[in-house]
């Protein structure tokens, strides 16, 4: 059953009614904002409380989609024990997870580790988490995770994960009925590595939360992991240099667009160091959406920090319209020229020769690699009265498609 809620906005029943609210509190925002923005173009006195009064309604809108997000992801949390892994032994699994947990109990893991080794490690790196766990916490890291949430994932069992491309194909031609065919030449082969390296976490529990029976322990290791892991894969995924870490996609060679070759990210100049051309700012932006090819473009979003968000939310067209338009669904994302816009606070602010904006189809141009398997290592002895839970996952990252992400550089060429 639909909903109108009065502003032309129509949600599916169920939807939280803080949502709803938020939504309506955000476009009511949008448009006190268009409202002090044009009163700010229109007066040429460059007017400092116009100029204070639209940070501030900036600020609000930038704050109602953080609150919008943060309802989204409650939302998308399912009960964790709703979900059973399909492993026979996932039961036994999760109860003996539970107990050596909780009191340190290492018999029920070790029972099943002796079953199937692939169940349990040793006790001096920790136990593999419930199947069912680990998928909960690859859900959440969906959901905060800005770049993985837009990025190709490919989980694999080893340390490394290699992908064979061609660098020159076979040679190929028209050739009539009774035409002669000559020999072709052999494709040409080369090959992507994407090591998967360690991420940790290390939460802290007291005696009596363990102790406590309707604390669900699964739930709690899940929700104290996943802002440290996404905070750290997020920086890593945009700016990582590759040294121990996932290589971010703005941390490889880059060429101007017209001078691009694989192996490199190819770039767009805004024309102006450290900020947009005065007149028709957004032309530049258009550059950017048409330096990536067609095939790519269909599922391309921008990407971009706040900062630079609060910047283009003033870009108008020809028209008078705004280029920037707030989600048009609970749930959505913001658009700007139709593409959707990805908030990663990790991107560079504007500044001379910064890499601020990203453009392209993320899920075919980076590729996250997850080694399969959480561990977690109960320590009750590094910081007692607290037990610490030492837990590790394993992940890689890196371009693997130069020709599907675009940057936009904030330069004169």
């Amino acid at each position: 059953m639909d909903i109108d809620t009065g502003n032309g906005l129509e949600i599916k029943a169920g939807v939280p009614h803080d949502a709803v609210v938020t939504h309506a509190e955000m476009m009511r925002a949008f448009e006190a904002f268009k409202e002090a923005n044009d009163e700010r173009l229109a007066d040429k006195r460059g007017d400092v409380v116009l100029e204070e009064k639209l940070a501030r309604i900036d600020r609000a809108i930038d704050a109602q989609q953080r609150k919008l997000d943060e309802i989204a992801l409650k939302g998308a949390r399912p009960a964790l024990g709703a979900e059973r892994a399909r492993a026979p032994n996932a039961p036994e699994h999760k109860a003996a997870f539970d107990a050596y947990v909780r009191s340190g109990d290492v018999a029920g893991l070790r029972a099943l580790e002796a079953k199937a080794m692939s169940i349990g490690s040793n006790a001096d790196g920790g136990y593999l988490v419930p199947p069912d766990l680990e998928t909960e916490i690859g859900k959440r890291l969906r959901s905060v995770s800005p770049i993985r949430a837009i990025a190709g994932v490919r989980t694999i069992s080893g340390n490394v994960y290699k992908k064979p491309f061609m660098t020159a194909g076979p040679a190929v031609g028209w050739v009539g009925e009774t035409g002669t065919r000559s020999q072709t030449a052999s494709p040409t082969i080369d090959e992507l590595s994407f090591p998967a390296m360690e991420l940790y976490a290390m939460p802290a529990a007291t005696a009596t939360l363990l102790e406590d029976a309707a604390v669900n322990i699964d739930q709690w290791l899940a929700q104290e992991v996943e802002q440290v892991f996404a905070a750290q894969e997020g920086t890593a995924f945009v700016s990582g240099d590759g040294s121990n870490k996932p290589k971010g996609f703005l941390n490889y060679t880059t060429a101007a667009d017209d001078a691009w070759e694989w192996g490199k990210i190819g770039y767009v100049a805004s024309g102006v160091s450290a900020a947009f051309p005065a007149s028709n700012p957004s032309d530049v932006l258009v550059d950017l959406i048409y330096a990536v090819k067609a095939g790519y473009r269909q599922n391309a979003v921008f990407v971009m920090n706040r900062r630079t968000q609060s910047v283009i939310r003033k870009f108008k067209d020809t028209t008078g319209h705004y280029l920037w338009q707030p989600p048009a669904q609970l749930g959505g994302k913001a658009s700007l020229l139709t593409f959707p816009v990805v908030e990663a606070e990790d991107m560079p602010d504007i500044a001379a020769g910064s890499l601020s904006i990203a453009f392209g189809d993320f899920a075919r141009g980076y590729l996250i690699v997850d080694r399969a398997g959480v561990s977690v290592l109960r320590d009750p002895y590094s910081a007692k009265p607290y037990v610490l839970f030492y837990t590790t996952k394993r992940v890689g990252g890196g371009v693997q498609d130069f020709e599907a992400i675009k940057l936009m550089k904030f330069a004169a060429s």
